[in-house]
């Protein structure tokens, strides 16, 4: 612990160098704010820095996804694919950091331990893991929606004797599959593109599958000069379309539903978004696919039927169609021939719900039908949602109020931004707030953050809290808009459920699932009403 004269002191201190943590950036040096942030990667990218796996790559259109502040910047940058592959994302981050000279405000390798609250002093003091420290009246949190991955509740789990890597911790270095004996566990998002890129060189790869999963085709492709050429020139016309839709990409659900339109209709409609590029047939599709069990029950057929038709050996391909839930009530995987690589003959499926794991061993791993020897393992079993990178990190407010505590049955946050009872806390991305199209949510929350300390600047106001009544009030809107979605009845990430984690097994409302433009309109309400739904002091 050091001497509280030696403690650097700021207006605010920023908690990832993500999009989130860059975007900050740029905003509160704009504003004129005194701010540091704290980064716990070597570099800035967030989720681009750390999940550098084989496949991995963006699942909306690049050219929606990037920075919009500086129109400079969009037309200097090509993008050189549709769906930005995760070495070019790199690239293009760390581009913007030297364009705009972020690091200069970035502390690297800090990887936050604890932050305190000081009702008195209205301060927060942020300890790091190596016992360095920081102060500021500001405490805005960029920590990302999936940063927090998660270990499979194995026996020996960390008993391999080789190479073993988490999908969202992957080394920096090549990894050669060539000729090797590669075990993957799970078959979420990261492992669906994984496995086809793993399976082209290795000498053999062996999936365990936990829950299968459904997955639509990405359709990517190169962006060729004429298209390039047309995106830059339609930059805003992209921009304005992203704000028009629900989730901020540019598909929007179709109008008709999907049980008064011809069977003719509704299969040459599903053919047509099966062949489309992007999340078009999860959220362009029928309005009711989402909300009515029915509705989705058809698409679900249409999308089982899809899977038969890829996979050459019918026994595999029914292991392979998710039978506990409909199709798109979980967050939609896109793929580049995921269903294909069950065709080789170097790719073996073992469904553990017939041939449970009984543990890891020093060579493999081992079923309850026979011992498997790898010479690499490959976790693939995903991440700690919303609350977990929160959880990880010992944060108190006053009267000693720990978060992780506070958010053990549901978080009580006001928009999503601000936690009841934790004041001078400020969030991007935190539970409750908008999904979709991940830069443009954080554009949008950092904007009207950013708009609340200018508020409390101009008024000289030092404190700002959620008043419990607000909070209590979006809690039952969170919960009422969610009460229709199909999704909300299934566990997943999105509805806090994680198999890996202790007590994680009760679903939990974690986002707002009204949609990215009722969101804003709100928010551009409250912000032009003077901000009269918080507590200032």
């Amino acid at each position: 612990m050091r001497d509280g004269a030696d403690i650097p002191t700021y207006e605010a201190i920023v908690v990832g160098g993500g999009i989130s943590g860059m975007y900050l950036t740029h905003r509160l040096r704009e504003l004129g704010v005194h701010f540091h942030v704290f980064e716990a990667g070597s570099d800035v990218g967030g989720t681009w820095y750390w999940c550098r796996y084989p496949g991995a790559r963006f699942d909306s259109e690049s050219w929606t996804y990037g920075f919009f502040f500086d129109e400079e910047l969009l037309q200097e940058w090509d993008w050189k694919e549709h769906f930005s592959p995760q070495p070019d994302t790199l690239e293009y981050l760390n581009h913007v950091a030297d364009r705009f000279d972020f690091r200069r405000d970035m502390t690297f390798d800090a990887s936050v331990a604890a932050a305190t609250f000081d009702d008195a002093a209205n301060l927060w003091t942020v300890t790091l893991e190596d016992g360095r420290q920081a102060r500021a009246s500001l405490l805005i949190t960029g920590l990302g929606v999936l940063s927090a991955p998660t270990l499979p509740n194995i026996p020996g789990r960390d008993d391999f004797a080789g190479p073993k890597f988490h999908t969202a911790r992957w080394p920096h270095e090549p990894v050669d599959f060539t000729s090797k004996r590669v075990g993957i566990i799970g078959t979420g998002a990261t492992a669906i593109q994984a496995i086809p890129e793993i399976a082209k060189t290795a000498g053999h790869l062996t999936v365990f599958q936990r829950a299968p999963n459904w997955a639509a085709p990405l359709h990517n492709a190169a962006i060729t000069p004429e298209e390039q050429k047309d995106i830059k020139a339609r930059y805003k016309e992209i921009y304005a379309r992203c704000w028009e839709t629900v989730a901020c990409f540019i598909h929007h659900p179709d109008p008709r539903s999907a049980l008064e339109v011809s069977p003719e209709d509704r299969e040459a409609f599903w053919e047509k978004l099966y062949s489309e590029p992007g999340f078009g047939i999860w959220l362009g599709n029928f309005r009711d696919v989402l909300t009515d069990e029915r509705a989705n029950a058809l698409a679900t057929a249409f999308m089982a039927r899809k899977i038969r038709e890829r996979v050459d050996d019918p026994v595999l391909a029914d292991k392979l169609t998710p039978k506990n839930h409909g199709f798109g009530t979980r967050r939609l995987p896109l793929e580049s021939g995921y269903f294909e690589a069950y065709n080789r003959p170097n790719v073996r499926l073992v469904d553990i719900a017939e041939a449970p794991i009984e543990r890891i061993t020093p060579d493999g791993v081992v079923t309850t039908a026979q011992a498997h020897r790898f010479d690499i393992l490959i976790y693939a079993t995903g991440f700690d949602g919303v609350t977990g990178p929160y959880d990880r990190i010992d944060i108190r407010g006053p009267g000693g109020r720990r978060l992780r505590d506070e958010w053990k049955e549901l978080p009580r946050t006001f928009l999503g931004v601000i936690n009841d009872g934790f004041p001078n806390m400020l969030m991007v991305l935190g539970p409750h707030t908008a999904r979709g199209n991940i830069p443009r949510n954080i554009e949008m929350i950092v904007d009207f953050n950013i708009g609340l300390i200018r508020h409390m600047r101009a008024h000289g106001h030092k404190r700002v809290a959620a008043r419990s009544e607000e909070a209590e009030k979006w809690l039952e809107q969170v919960k009422a808009v969610d009460a229709g979605l199909l999704s909300s009845k299934i566990a997943s990430w999105q509805t806090g459920v994680n198999r890996n984690v202790e007590g994680r097994q009760t679903p939990r409302v974690l986002g707002y699932n009204g949609g990215a433009v009722r969101y804003r309109k709100l928010i551009e309400k409250i912000a032009a009403g003077g901000y009269k739904e918080f507590e200032f002091g």
